[in-house]
């Protein structure tokens, strides 16, 4: 009779030695894989976020300033002269612009917090969407003040015509958030030489503390330079050594390993403050 024969303990040892290393090597690539998708899923979601705030700021902040004495439909139940003034001179708002609301103004942050942008123009609506004319076609002065809180970009709109102390709707429109995942903002202001000069090219770059100076040597705001940092939701990138990004002038932020971060950078030509300062008239 046949003798029979089976593994031996040191075949049957090797056997699951070989076989640990082969299922170590399947689960090392799918946690790889695994990890690789996750980062590509979260810079394709920052990037996309990105490309949608930075053309929405670029659509409204063009916008700043504008106050056309021939718009067939404003509002005009108060001097429309005094008010286009106003406006065309202080397209970015300080603290003390508004008699009715004197802290509403563009900010500079201390340390690392997000600026905030106020600004005035002639429109339909509010940043929100919300109209504070009588009808929904009407023009009038309207503030827009934005600003970061809790990881949102946030935005307010206020009736310019009651902050200035005149009659007007004085309830703000109710906080509408622009974007999630907004980890920073930073705000500068190109301001151009003295306006007496009627030279409407940008000579310098300063923050918001600096804007009470830039009125008293005469100088207007001409563009804006706003930056975001944002970050994807939670991933794992322990791999990845801790980074630094700097916004604008701002001192270098140190980014943490569970998020993805991109920073992006909108610079604005406020063209109806440009054509102000450059006209013959001031």
């Amino acid at each position: 009779m046949k003798q029979q024969s089976g593994f031996s303990l040191i075949e049957l040892m090797i056997s699951l030695v070989l076989g640990l290393i082969i299922l170590s090597g399947v689960i090392q690539v799918f946690v790889s894989t695994r990890a690789t998708n996750s980062l590509n899923q979260a810079i394709a979601e920052v990037q996309e976020y990105g490309r949608y705030i930075t053309l929405r700021l670029q659509d409204e902040l063009r916008e700043v300033g504008r106050y056309d004495l021939n718009t067939t439909d404003i509002e005009d139940s108060t001097d429309l002269v005094l008010e286009s003034s106003f406006v065309l001179r202080q397209p970015v708002a300080i603290a003390n612009d508004y008699p009715a609301m004197a802290t509403l103004g563009s900010t500079e942050a201390a340390g690392s917090e997000s600026d905030g942008l106020v600004v005035n123009l002639l429109a339909e609506q509010d940043c929100t969407g919300n109209p504070f004319g009588t009808n929904a076609t009407e023009h009038l002065h309207i503030v827009n003040h934005y600003f970061v809180e809790n990881g949102q970009l946030k935005c307010i709109g206020y009736n310019g015509r009651y902050l200035r102390g005149f009659s007007g709707n004085p309830t703000p429109s109710a906080e509408v958030v622009l974007l999630d995942g907004v980890d920073n903002m930073q705000v500068e202001y190109g301001l151009s030489a003295d306006v007496t000069d009627n030279d409407s090219r940008v000579v310098t770059y300063v923050d918001a503390s600096e804007l009470g100076n830039a009125r008293l040597a005469n100088q207007q705001v001409v563009a804006i330079r706003l930056a975001l940092l944002l970050k994807s939701a939670p991933i794992n990138l322990q791999n990845i050594a801790n980074e630094k990004v700097r916004l604008l002038s701002e001192a270098p932020v140190t980014l943490d390993q569970q998020h993805y971060y991109q920073v992006f950078t909108v610079s604005v030509a406020l063209r109806n403050s440009l054509n102000y300062v450059g006209s013959a008239v001031l």
